[in-house]
């Protein structure tokens, strides 16, 4: 019974019955109001102009809605909202974001591909609802008298090398993913050489390659796309640090007799940056959004926080691991025709736009895993791990090793909010904090999914349920409960 009642959720469902602050809801012209009284006071008090202190800067002190996270799945999950609100205005959403540069963003810091070719259900049909939500942007995010947002999209399949031992598997991922709808061809070793004869077929025994709706796209177009819309529908931003959560506490029995402890959040605090000032928010919704932080975040609402092995005990398994990509320089490499190939060793590579330039790299294992404390580049991974695996896989990358001089153009690297226990998203509501949902722990691939996850996490907001996407599977319980998702085709 314990195992339903978490995995329905001990929520109390639909929270639009609860959408409105204890103290309740204000005018969103809030820069108005102040004017308002200014002229006012000017009018009946003599003297000199009566300054008032400017709190500008900082956030509401009530917002139904605080999504902590600015990047491009609170941004998401703010526009969804917004677009799924039953009148106008009638939800107050504020996105509170530390990093207004987003300098340190995995937004930014992506290679900015979709594809479809994972072995999950749901991951399948998020990439497939995504794709039409990117060829259809403006759409969705167009502003009035603004510019339309140009994604730079760049049609082009994915092909995934699979050996000997993992052939078979690589054929039951396309059988799921063709019953998902998506385009996705299998090659033999004889078929891959003959469409593209740069590849060296050698320990290669199936490929697979997607015929449509793959590619990759600026990540900056698209964040910055979404923010300008979402503003335009009246979501409010903070630059700020969420700092304290002040919850409520109640008890409850199951049917077993386990006894769990309840709790709401009530008010967020939000530290201002380069400041000792905070700001409490009253809220009645917290979507913690938090990318490779996320996890913090849910220890500040006391997550995790119990004995080991009970759900209280139960932490968010998710935290920053660090990634490096390369673009490098062969003008013998291949041509226009390149997709992004996803090698049987774990090392991908793509084009980058027109001039013989690529850009790649490869997952470390655990024991190389990098200091996450920093997002300093370390180039002798992609002269051991990396290039080995090019220049063997492509021969013209050979020409690579005989440089006197580093052939790396640039590099940089990013953060993965990685989940730990399957290293795939966390959606939905926690069971026991029960108005703190999470759209985290993507592992990689949280940008090309944003669009359908936001509306995924609006619905259960505003609807109780998820209804476009069944995303049921990826609720926090499953940590609890020790039912991993195994998707194989994360890069």
């Amino acid at each position: 019974m314990f195992r339903r009642v978490l995995q329905l959720g001990l929520g109390p469902g639909r929270l639009t019955r609860g959408l409105g602050t204890r103290r309740g809801s204000f005018t969103l012209d809030w820069e108005a109001q102040v004017l308002e009284v200014k002229k006012k006071l000017r009018s009946i008090l003599p003297g000199e102009p009566l300054e008032l202190h400017d709190t500008s800067h900082l956030p509401p002190e009530h917002s139904d809605v605080v999504i902590v996270g600015g990047g491009i799945l609170g941004l998401s999950v703010a526009f969804w909202l917004k677009k799924l609100e039953k009148k106008r205005d009638a939800i107050r959403v504020l996105v509170v974001e530390q990093d207004h540069t987003y300098s340190k963003a995995s937004t930014g810091l992506s290679v900015g591909g979709i594809w479809q070719q994972f072995s999950l259900p749901e991951n399948i049909q998020l990439s497939l609802f995504s794709i039409n939500f990117l060829r259809n942007i403006n759409e969705h995010l167009a502003v009035v008298d603004a510019p339309p947002v140009d994604l730079k999209f760049n049609p082009a399949g994915y092909l995934v090398l699979a050996s000997e031992k993992d052939a078979a598997s690589l054929e039951n991922k396309v059988r799921v993913q063709r019953q998902e709808g998506a385009k996705i061809c299998l090659m033999s070793a004889e078929q891959l050489q003959n469409k593209f004869p740069w590849i060296n077929t050698e320990g290669v025994a199936l490929a697979s390659y997607g015929m449509e709706d793959e590619g990759w796209f600026d990540p900056w177009s698209l964040l910055h796309g979404l923010r300008r819309k979402v503003q335009s529908m009246g979501v409010l931003f903070c630059q700020g640090e969420v700092t304290r959560f002040i919850t409520s506490s109640s008890h409850m029995e199951t049917s077993s007799r386990e006894e769990v402890i309840l709790k709401r959040i009530h008010e967020v605090h939000v530290k201002m940056d380069n400041s000792l000032e905070y700001q409490p928010v009253e809220c009645a919704v917290v979507i913690n959004a938090a990318g490779a932080w996320s996890g913090q975040i849910a220890e500040l609402a006391g997550i995790g926080n119990g004995p080991p092995g009970t759900l209280q005990g139960t932490k968010l398994p998710v935290e920053p691991r660090k990634r490096y990509v390369y673009l490098w320089h062969c003008p013998q490499g291949p041509g226009l025709e390149a997709p992004l190939v996803a090698d049987t060793s774990g090392v991908y590579f793509r084009r980058e736009g027109l001039g013989s330039n690529y850009l790649g790299g490869c997952s470390p294992t655990e024991e190389e895993e990098p200091d996450p404390a920093n997002l300093e580049v370390d180039h002798d991974f992609f002269q051991k791990k990396v290039l080995p695996h090019l220049a063997q896989r492509v021969p013209a990358f050979e020409t690579l090793k005989c440089l006197m001089h580093p052939q790396v153009h640039s590099a940089w690297a990013g953060y993965y909010d990685y989940n730990t226990f399957d290293q795939n998203g966390v959606v939905g509501p926690h069971p026991l904090v029960v108005n703190m949902y999470f759209a985290t722990g993507f592992s990689g691939h949280g940008l090309q999914h944003a669009p359908g996850i936001g509306r995924a996490v609006a619905e259960m907001v505003l609807q109780g349920g998820f209804e476009t996407i069944n995303m049921s599977p990826f609720l926090f319980s499953r940590f609890y409960l020790g039912e991993k998702l195994q998707d194989y085709n994360i890069l």
